[in-house]
């Protein structure tokens, strides 16, 4: 049962609603027909209330933080302004605690409002003897509010494919896989990283997982070959660039390092064959019910985990837990990011192609960028491999990158001038210690030179 009024349920319960308004479209979508700014006493409340419902009403779509400061400047009120800018600061910052119950009361509630004034319009009708004209106003009131999300209307949606933040990516360590991937991998894109056995791909997933902290995000790190605290001491080695075969010499580094990173990182170890997606799923929900909400997710990597579907066929199998992956990403909202064999065949090329992944052919379809990684035993010497895009949904693929390879710390170094003819490549500028710092590290070294020359 409803409260009466919306003031019964609270201010912090009114900002969640607001906040859910201003940032989930298909919550508007399905009760902006319904919604009044009537239902809210305080000023500000009201007016970002018709904010949202004149953009919507326009663009089919929630209005951004830049619509609202534009219209913000329009008032003349600076009492009104204020107040306004503090419950906007409010709602963006409200956590989503709670938000399906948020959403879900508000929702009740604004139908009963519906139906309340649907059958205080029915007086008079009831004394005119029109019946017809009651149900009629009663069926649309319990109609109201209802499931409107039919997917993207593409006459009326522009707006909403053309916003920068639509689709928001989380970099990778290398501005020339970032170019092609317009960014990085997004929400529900699930990325996978081909290479022969020792070749680095879990030193891959290392680098990828540490940029993604340093730039504020919080990571899980699923592991099914080796163990928390081995993982734990390569992303040491990753933070510090101390090689990870001394870093037990260097707990004090370790520490002052990691203390200052503005992400967090989670590690968890799983025993090949014995966990699922399932698992992986009520692993992550754990995660957010104790306030670790992750961006973004590594599994090394998928091919170890347990099919849903026993005695079939490996491929058939492996196809499962590959749709299965890329069904979590999507559900969950998150980018996922995971390793693979490749077979003997592609363990002895120079720049590993599509047919030469291991299990199935399958998981190339799937997921929405696949990269491989060839280190031949040279290679392994030289401290050199090729990254060669085998797929890419968001830009151009069939490229191939010259690395250079530090399989004891994670820093790895591409190069957009690989000679295929040749087998190599010429790096554009020397190789020297300073040129293996990834841009990240870059600018925080020059951020702190001006810092110390003012």
């Amino acid at each position: 049962m409803t409260l009466s009024t919306l003031s019964q349920y609270g201010t912090h319960f009114q900002i969640k609603v607001i906040s859910s308004l201003l940032t989930h479209k298909e919550f508007l979508t399905n009760i902006h027909d319904i919604i009044s700014d009537e239902y809210f006493d305080n000023s500000a409340h009201k007016w970002v209330i018709k904010e949202i419902l004149k953009y919507y009403d326009k663009y089919h779509t929630t209005p951004s933080m830049e619509v609202l400061k534009i219209e913000l400047k329009r008032i003349d009120n600076d009492v009104l302004q204020l107040s306004i800018k503090e419950q906007l600061k409010e709602a963006y910052k409200a956590s989503d605690d709670d938000l399906a119950y948020v959403e879900e009361e508000f929702s009740n509630f604004c139908k009963n409002q519906q139906l309340k004034k649907a059958l205080l319009n029915s007086v008079e009708l009831l004394n005119a003897g029109d019946y017809d004209s009651i149900r009629h106003l009663v069926d649309n009131a319990l109609k109201a509010g209802g499931d409107k999300n039919i997917g993207l209307e593409y006459s009326k949606d522009t707006e909403t494919r053309y916003r920068e933040e639509h689709r928001i990516a989380i970099s990778t360590p290398w501005d020339l896989f970032n170019n092609i991937l317009q960014g990085g991998i997004g929400s529900g894109d699930f990325g996978l990283i081909f290479g022969n056995p020792g070749g680095g791909k879990s030193w891959t997933l290392i680098a990828l997982g540490g940029h993604a902290v340093k730039l504020g995000y919080n990571v899980v790190h699923y592991t099914l070959e080796l163990g928390e605290d081995y993982v734990g001491r390569r992303y040491d080695a990753f933070f510090t660039g101390i090689p990870v075969n001394t870093i037990l010499k260097h707990k004090s580094d370790v520490e002052t390092t990691i203390k200052d990173l503005p992400g967090n990182l989670v590690i968890k170890e799983y025993s090949p064959g014995k966990a699922s997606i399932s698992t992986i799923e009520s692993h992550i929900q754990k995660c957010i019910d104790q306030d670790f909400k992750p961006d973004l997710v590594i599994i090394d990597y998928v091919d170890l985990l347990r099919s849903k579907r026993n005695n079939r066929e490996r491929k058939d199998e492996i196809d499962d837990i590959y749709l299965s992956t890329k069904g979590l990403a999507r559900e969950l909202k998150l980018p996922i990011w995971s390793v693979s064999q490749v077979n003997r065949a592609g363990a002895k090329d120079d720049i590993i192609e599509g047919d030469k992944a291991a299990g199935s052919y399958d998981k190339i379809m799937i997921t929405d960028v696949a990269i491989s990684l060839s280190r031949k035993k040279e290679d392994k010497v030289a401290g050199t491999g090729r990254f060669h895009i085998m797929k890419n949904r968001y830009g151009i693929d069939g490229m191939t990158f010259g690395a250079k390879i530090d399989t004891s710390t994670g820093h790895f170094e591409l190069f957009d001038d690989y000679d295929e003819e040749a087998g190599n490549y010429t790096p554009s500028k020397p190789v020297n210690e300073f040129s293996s710092v990834n841009s990240l590290e870059r600018e925080a070294l020059q951020k702190k030179f001006f810092e110390l020359s003012k």
